[in-house]
């Protein structure tokens, strides 16, 4: 094993020479931004050198390039300001000119009002002479219909002269109030053309004052646009102009950087900055001990023997490989597996903690106490035995596997689901007394004559009597086989949704009755080669039904069958009750046929007694 220290001790000297390399680079770093500082505050000590001699020449005209770019960058910033008082000038023209023309507009918009007020005015007069003039006429049209009515009655009434006489006086006054009417209507359509001309006359002065104020508007925007464009095109080469000037001075680091070096090895301080030799040469410093710790880690590193490196390596690249073998098989393998003899006719499963959440459920338990136990028990059946297991708080599902035997007798499995650790269960029946110790293949079993418990999961218990839970064991390390994931059974049973309070799941519908009571009518057990029931005890009570049926025709039939008279399949065996409130949702898909409905709640509740085997109080009630 001495190769596991070899490579141990390898990767100790990676780790830390890859810190030492780290730190090296920032050291290295760090003296150099204090070697520029030194030489940019020691460039006049520096000139009594001819070594620096070409990197001073260098450096005056980089430092004559600056200040003909920072003289640019002020005429620059020169003409922004300019700029920038011509757009404050404008704008405050534009308010001048503006208030100016807002000032004249006033007195027009009175005197439009006004005008605009005496054409309305003299519009309702006109409307009111032409209205009278109407009536005028109406007036004349209804006496003269009155007098060809009284001439064309037979016989002529009494005082036929008296009324002729009053209704000829009548017509007699409404020519001369015609013309009185006449010669106001031309007097108030000669005022009204007037205030129309007037009201013209105001309306084309305003228009005038609208058009010059858009011209003024115009006029400066059209400035402002030009100034704006001149600011940006300044902006854009102030920017340029400022990119240069640094980039110069990141030129001049090169020259900044070998004026320090040589200053530092020369020991020159420059006397404004004595403190910048002394961060040279601790950086220097530094940097060495650096480089010489980096060089012995190499010289360790070197003298390890290969071959036995090579063993470690080899060694380390065959663990990760069977690691990813593990959990390449973790990955593919079924998620979850109720671990069942692969001869299972029938599975129930109760999903406890959904249960005890639905509203019928609780309604029950609340109302009728004892029968919700009765129900409880013959729900769960062996997994009340499970000891220190609170089925009701701890647990989450409870399984029950259902067969037939060689010689026809029942046989059936149970498994427990926990929400955590079944850890507690196993340590009280260790301690408890009458509990014997069995392992099959490694995996203990705890026997009593009657009972037995072996755990076949992280939180999953097998429980009931000896055979049957010593099967599952047998089961679960792979000694006999078990009801693959894959199977038709199994796939039909996964599809009912796993949320539902009671799935039930049968390949041999028609021999149902011999583990629950008569539930679902003969010719539809006898139709079907696998039955799937679910349940959902909310508020309303939904339940689901699957059908395996033998060819795709069969199914098909028998869902038109359903949709046409549903009240034929979907009953209680021996009972009146139905499974249905609606007519149910009938759905299709190859040979496969699903039903959905919403169930009665007395059809519930003896659909759930039939399930627990328990003996209900006879229901005659109706659909």
């Amino acid at each position: 094993m001495s190769f596991i220290r070899t490579g141990l001790r390898e990767i100790g000297l990676k780790v830390r020479r890859q810190k030492t390399r780290m730190a090296l680079r920032h050291e290295k770093r760090v003296l150099q931004k204090c070697e520029i500082a030194l030489g940019r505050e020691g460039c006049d000590q520096a000139v009594n050198f001819p070594e620096v001699r070409n990197e001073i020449v260098a450096l005056k005209k980089l430092e004559q390039e600056q200040r003909e770019v920072g003289v640019r960058i002020s005429q620059i910033e020169e003409g922004i300001k300019q700029i920038e008082l011509e757009r404050q000038q404008s704008a405050n023209e534009q308010a001048n000119g503006l208030a100016a023309f807002e000032e004249e507009k006033k007195p027009l918009l009175q005197r439009r009002s006004e005008a605009k007020s005496v054409a309305e005015l003299c519009d309702r007069e006109l409307s009111g002479v032409e209205r009278r003039l109407q009536d005028n006429d109406a007036a004349d049209r209804e006496l003269l219909r009155k007098l060809n009515e009284l001439q064309a009655q037979v016989p002529p009434p009494d005082d036929l002269d008296e009324q002729t006489a009053s209704l000829s006086a009548k017509r007699a006054h409404l020519p001369q109030q015609r013309e009185e009417m006449s010669r106001a209507r031309l007097g108030s359509a000669d005022a009204c053309r007037q205030a129309k001309e007037r009201l013209n006359a105001e309306e084309a002065a305003l228009d005038e004052i609208e058009k010059r104020i858009s011209k003024i508007r115009s006029d400066f925007e059209a400035r402002d646009r030009t100034l704006n464009e001149s600011a940006r095109a300044q902006q854009e080469a102030l920017k340029e102009a400022r990119t240069h000037h640094q980039t110069v001075e990141e030129r001049k680091n090169p020259a900044y950087l070998n004026i320090g070096r040589h200053l530092g090895t020369q020991g020159i301080a420059p006397p404004n900055a004595p403190h910048l030799l002394e961060d040279v040469n601790r950086h220097r410093s530094a940097v060495t001990k650096h480089s010489e710790h980096k060089a012995e880690l190499a010289i360790l590193s070197s003298q390890i023997d290969k071959q036995e490196l090579r063993k470690f390596y080899f060694s380390i690249l065959s663990v990760f490989v069977l690691l990813a073998i593990i959990l390449l098989l973790v990955f593919q393998s079924p998620s979850k597996r109720e671990w069942l003899p692969h001869d299972t006719e029938a599975i129930l499963s109760v999903n406890t903690q959904q249960l005890q959440k639905d509203d019928l459920a609780k309604r029950w338990e609340r109302e009728q106490s004892e029968e919700w136990q009765i129900i409880w028990s013959g729900l769960t059946a062996n997994a009340q035995r499970t000891p220190v297991l609170n089925l009701a708080r701890d647990a989450v599902r409870v399984t029950r596997g259902m067969t037939t035997g060689s010689s026809g007798a029942l046989r059936e499995f149970t498994l427990v689901q926990a929400k955590a650790d079944v850890s507690p269960v196993l340590h009280s029946v260790e301690q408890g007394q009458g509990y014997e110790r069995r392992p099959i293949g490694g995996l203990p079993i705890w026997l009593r004559p009657d009972f037995a418990l072996a755990r076949v999961g992280p939180r999953t218990l097998a429980v009931g009597a000896p055979a049957e839970v010593e099967e599952l064991v047998r089961v679960r390390l792979g000694i006999k086989q078990d009801l693959k994931i894959t199977g038709p059974l199994f796939d039909q049973f996964q599809a009912l949704d796993q949320e539902t309070a009671v799935r039930l799941i049968s390949s041999d519908p028609p021999n149902l009755s011999r583990y629950f009571g008569p539930i679902f009518p003969r010719e539809l057990l006898d139709a079907a080669q696998i039955l799937g029931l679910g349940v959902t005890l909310g508020n309303p009570v939904k339940g689901r039904i699957i059908l395996k049926l033998k060819s795709d025709t069969a199914a098909e039939e028998l869902a038109q069958q359903v949709r046409d008279d549903p009240a034929r399949w979907l009953r209680l065996q021996d009972s009146e009750l139905l499974l249905y409130v609606l007519p149910p949702d009938v759905t299709t898909q190859g040979s496969g046929v699903e039903i959905r409905f919403d169930l009665p709640e007395n059809g519930a509740r003896l659909l759930l007694q039939r399930v627990a085997k328990t003996n209900p109080t006879p229901t005659m009630a109706g659909n």
